[in-house]
């Protein structure tokens, strides 16, 4: 019973790494330069969970955190200071490529995953208790 434990706690962590990374997304929805300061939109971020807990147990974990590359929206303000200045673009501003909706759902999807996983350790929990009082 304590390896459901182990399970559960690494789908915890896996959810908890998701809800963060998609806190980023929401976040820079509307970031139009990238973390070096030159103009370019934020890219989306996913978590990629494999299986195991990452030390040859069972359970799950984050492999790692990956990107996004697909193209931006396109929105036409020549007067924002990160507009495209030259070719066929010129004058539009190119945005992150986050839809508000998607994450939402991927968050509620991650949250429900979360609290099935927190009720997983609740019964876990209660059968240990209901066998330590078989043996008492």
């Amino acid at each position: 019973m304590f390896g459901t434990l182990d399970i559960s706690t690494s789908a915890l962590v896996a959810q908890r790494i998701r809800l963060d990374t998609i806190a980023g997304n929401v976040a820079n929805a509307y970031t139009t330069r990238r973390a070096d300061g030159q103009p370019g939109p934020y890219q989306r971020r996913f978590a990629v969970f494999s299986p195991g807990d990452g030390k040859g147990g069972p359970g799950v974990h984050v492999e790692k955190i990956d990107c996004d590359r697909s193209q931006g929206r396109m929105v036409l303000d020549p007067d924002h200071p990160d507009a495209i200045q030259e070719g066929q673009w010129k004058g539009y501003v190119e945005y992150p490529n986050i839809e508000p909706i998607t994450e939402m759902t991927n968050a509620m999807l991650a949250s429900r995953a979360y609290e099935a996983n927190v009720t997983v350790m609740d019964v876990t929990k209660q059968m240990l208790a209901a066998s330590l009082r078989l043996l008492a």
